[in-house]
């Protein structure tokens, strides 16, 4: 009759020696593996949650200039100054954005760009850029 292993460790309560004939149990060789389990996988599951909040905050940023850029085209195309629509897309944008506006002909185009940062205080490796057009509506200003 085949038993588990838990039977066997209720059957017989007395340690296995370790290789080698020592005094230490094969347990008592094994104190402490958890703990460095641990002590490796927590820095690495650090990295990964920075990575990600890092990425989530770079989608943020992104659709934000979207938003912004959106906002400044519909304006434009409406034919309100350009003063009003650099101010209705940088109310939109995130902080340190640049706004550019432009008409030609009959298109309106709004560009906005913002730094993307990983870490407050930290410079910025990248920018989103996000640029909306759309038809200059009629008897809008040109």
């Amino acid at each position: 009759m085949r038993c588990s292993p838990w039977d066997e460790a209720r059957r017989n309560p007395r340690p296995e020696r370790a290789p080698g004939g020592g005094a230490r149990s094969v347990r008592a060789a094994e104190r402490g593996i958890a703990t460095a389990e641990t002590a490796v996988a927590l820095p690495a599951l650090a990295l990964v949650l920075a990575v990600s909040i890092a990425a989530v905050n770079a989608v943020a940023t992104h659709l934000a200039c979207v938003d912004a850029a959106r906002a400044g085209a519909r304006a434009l195309a409406r034919g309100e100054s350009e003063a009003v629509v650099l101010q209705e897309a940088s109310r939109a944008a995130p902080e340190e954005a640049r706004v550019r506006a432009s008409r030609t002909g009959t298109e309106a185009r709004v560009e906005v760009s913002a730094p993307v940062r990983i870490m407050p205080g930290m410079p910025a490796p990248a920018r989103a850029v996000a640029t909306a057009a759309t038809v200059m509506e009629p008897g809008a200003e040109r």
